[in-house]
C-alpha cells in the first residue's frame, strides 16, 4: 500500500493511515492490537487520533503490517505539527488588532513584511521580522527594551515606542548584509578624516563609500528611512563586538545628515558599549553624553578658531560661504545649516540652495 501525497491544508491523523491499512488486509481492530501486544481501546485512540503514536508503538505497528516504522513516526510529528499550526493560525488572527499597534503601512511600503489578505498573515508577519515566538513574547521584549531607552529619550520626543523598535529592528536586519572587519577604533578615527572629505561628494556616492570606509574599520552604517512615529535622525548602539550607527535621513539636508553622522560616531568613540542613543537631532538631549557627542560633531566640521574667524567677519554671502568651504573642504551646506542653528541668519534665507538635498529611492 502507497501513502499519497497530502497537501498542506488538510490535516490527517497516523490513525487514518493505520485504518486503510487495516481496511486493505481485512485486519480488524481486535486482531491487530492483539497481534501488537496491545489492547483494543489503544488502537481505537490512535485512529481517532486522541492517543498520540510514539516510536515503540512504531516499532510494533512496523512489524505486524510490514512498513517502515519511520513512516509511523513521520506521520505522528507532521500530524502534530499541523494541529500546533492550526492552534497557533487561530491564535494570530484573534491577535490582529494586536499587530495592529505596529506601523504596519509602512512595514509594507518599505518590504519589511509580505502579507497577504488573512488578517493573521499580519500577526505572523510581524512576529517573524521581530524573531519572536508569539505575541506575548514579543511584547515583553518590547517592553525590556522600551525601560531600556527611556531614560534616553528627551523630553520633546514624542515617538511611539513600537515604531522605535521596528526601525532599530531593520537597522538589524539590514546590517547583516554589511561585512566589517575587527572593530578598532584608530582606523575609525582616521575614517572619519575621509568621510569628511566626502561631504562635498555627489549623492549617488556617499552611501556606498562611506559604509564601505566605516566597515574597514569595524564600523556597520545602515540608512533606513524613518518610519510613522520614530522621530529620530540616528541611533547608535553595539551589537556583538561591532557598533552599529543608524541614519535616517529625517531631515533630508546634507548638514542634518553628516552632523547627525559624526554625532553618531562620537558615541562609538567616547561612549559605552552597553549604553543604546536615540537622537533627534534637536540641542534638548538629557545628559552629557548627548551634549558631548553634539561638541564633537560639531566642531569635528568645522574648527572652532577656523569658525570665530569666519563668524566674526560677518560676511555672510554665497561668495563668503563657498570660499570657507573651499577653505575647510566640507560641504557649504553644513556651514549655511549651521549658521542658521545659531541664528546667524535665518532658516529662509537666500542660501539655502547651497545645501544638498537627499531623497529615498523607493523603486
Amino acid at each position: 500500500m502507497s501513502v499519497e501525497h497530502i497537501g498542506t491544508d488538510y490535516v490527517v491523523s497516523p490513525g487514518e493511515i493505520l485504518e486503510d491499512f487495516l481496511d486493505s488486509r481485512d485486519l480488524n481492530k481486535q486482531d491487530f492490537a492483539t497481534r501488537c501486544g496491545r489492547s483494543a481501546k489503544f488502537i481505537s485512540e490512535i485512529i481517532s487520533g486522541k492517543a498520540p503514536l510514539n516510536e515503540e508503538t512504531a516499532i510494533q505497528f512496523g512489524r505486524v503490517l510490514d512498513t517502515d516504522p519511520l513512516m509511523w513516526v513521520n506521520l505522528e510529528s507532521n500530524y502534530r505539527l499541523k494541529i500546533a499550526q492550526q492552534q497557533d493560525a487561530e491564535v494570530l488572527q484573534a491577535n490582529m488588532a494586536w499587530a495592529k499597534r505596529f506601523p504596519i503601512s509602512d512595514m509594507k511600503r518599505y518590504d519589511l513584511i509580505d502579507v497577504g489578505v488573512n488578517p493573521r498573515d499580519i500577526s505572523r508577519a510581524v512576529l517573524s521580522f521581530f524573531k519572536a515566538a508569539n505575541p506575548q513574547a514579543l511584547d515583553r521584549v518590547v517592553q525590556q527594551q522600551v525601560q531600556t531607552l527611556a531614560f534616553r529619550r528627551s523630553k520633546s520626543l514624542e515617538s511611539n515606542p513600537l515604531a522605535v523598535m521596528t526601525w532599530l529592528q531593520w537597522g538589524e536586519h539590514v546590517m547583516r548584509g554589511i561585512e566589517v572587519a575587527e572593530y578598532n577604533a584608530s582606523k575609525f578615527r582616521a575614517a572619519l578624516q575621509r568621510i569628511r572629505s566626502l561631504t562635498r561628494a555627489d549623492a549617488a556616492a556617499i552611501q556606498s563609500a562611506t559604509v564601505e570606509a566605516c566597515a574597514e574599520a569595524g564600523v556597520r552604517l545602515v540608512f533606513t528611512p524613518e518610519l510613522r512615529g520614530t522621530c529620530l535622525s540616528g541611533a547608535t548602539r553595539w551589537i556583538g563586538d561591532n557598533p552599529l550607527i543608524q541614519l535616517s535621513l529625517r531631515h533630508k539636508s546634507d548638514d542634518h545628515l553628516w552632523f547627525t553622522f559624526f554625532h553618531e560616531a562620537a558615541h562609538v568613540l567616547l561612549h559605552g558599549k552597553k549604553a543604546v542613543f536615540l537622537d533627534e537631532g534637536k540641542d534638548n538631549h538629557l545628559d552629557d553624553d548627548e551634549r558631548e557627542a553634539d561638541e564633537f560633531a560639531r566642531d569635528y566640521l568645522i574648527a572652532p578658531k577656523a569658525w570665530s574667524k569666519f563668524v566674526t567677519a560677518r560676511g555672510f554671502t554665497k561668495e563668503n560661504v563657498l570660499a570657507f568651504s573651499e577653505e575647510c573642504g566640507i560641504a557649504p551646506g553644513i556651514i549655511v545649516g549651521r549658521l542658521q542653528h545659531e541664528k546667524r541668519i535665518v532658516y529662509k534665507t537666500n542660501l539655502n540652495f547651497l545645501k544638498q538635498t537627499f531623497r529615498w529611492n523607493t523603486t
